[in-house]
């Protein structure tokens, strides 16, 4: 569902979650063009404070220009100490992620799922997720070395069990 990824940093002992990427200061005060990574972009809103690579920063402002979201952090408040920042991902917690609607699914937690046929054979392991505006394409990488892909639909995709890390899927052809 979304463009949310899974950071490889742990803190504690809680996943993160990749919201979005610090780019260029925008005017003389801190603020940073952040490059949201997200469907929710409203989501930066009620941010109190957010990782930035490895540094624990607090939110002073947030505000919308363009397809940019601008933030100011407490801890950088000029310019070229700003500047530092370019290039790093926020995280937040995954217990923060945006609630879904059942039945949805964030990009994240569908990488690396399991995928089998009804009759409980193996066909590989989903590598990525293909936006393709109707509907989303599971890319499923097969022990062979191939690319399977696996449209979105409810009529193949017969289920997905996150926490099990696995999905059921029927490729039949229909008569």
């Amino acid at each position: 569902m979304t463009k949310l990824s899974l950071s490889a940093a742990e803190h504690g002992q809680e996943k993160r979650i990749t919201i979005g990427k610090a780019g260029a200061p925008h005017g003389i005060h801190g603020e940073l063009r952040i490059h949201p990574l997200t469907d929710f972009a409203d989501r930066f809103e009620g941010l109190k404070e957010v990782m930035v690579g490895e540094e624990l920063l607090h939110v002073e402002s947030v505000k919308y220009h363009k397809h940019f979201v601008l933030m100011k952090f407490k801890e950088y408040p000029v310019r070229e100490e700003a500047a530092r920042l370019t290039g790093r991902f926020l995280t937040v917690p995954r217990s923060e992620a945006a609630p879904l609607s059942e039945g949805e699914y964030y990009t994240f937690d569908i990488i690396g799922l399991e995928v089998f046929r009804p009759d409980g054979g193996k066909m590989g392991v989903v590598e990525n997720v293909l936006r393709t505006g109707s509907n989303d394409v599971y890319v499923v990488g097969s022990e062979d070395g191939t690319e399977i892909l696996v449209p979105a639909l409810k009529k193949v995709v017969k289920e997905i069990d996150v926490s099990g890390g696995r999905m059921v899927v029927d490729m039949m052809e229909e008569d």
